[in-house]
């Protein structure tokens, strides 16, 4: 049985919804975007406009769905899946990283709230 989707409560999600609410980024970004038109798969934050996707890969220190064998192929089809349809996604495991995403997103897309 499929497992639900549980990243949406996770530390690292809240933490970054965070820092988009503090930039002034929010508005820009949806949760939960399904962006393949076949699988049913999802980025945690996405600016569709842009097509800048964000992944949270919690778990990356305690052997974690992202880090053992069949779910880092998985992530590797969905993210290559995501590029090739033209999205540019980052990908954050720790949150003292997150912060660096909004230098970047304002130099990709100009936005300076």
């Amino acid at each position: 049985m499929r497992q639900p989707h549980r990243n949406a409560s996770s530390p690292l999600v809240s933490h970054f919804g965070f820092l988009l609410r503090v930039h002034n980024i929010q508005p820009y970004f949806v949760r939960e975007h399904r962006f393949h038109p076949e699988r049913r798969w999802r980025f945690d934050f996405a600016d569709v406009q842009n097509k800048i996707a964000v992944e949270i890969d919690g778990g990356a220190f305690s052997g974690g769905r992202h880090t053992r064998g069949g779910g880092f192929v998985a992530d590797c089809e969905k993210i290559n899946a995501a590029i090739v349809l033209g999205w540019r996604v980052f990908r954050y495991a720790r949150r003292q990283d997150m912060q660096q995403f909004i230098e970047d997103y304002q130099q990709l897309t100009g936005v300076h709230p």
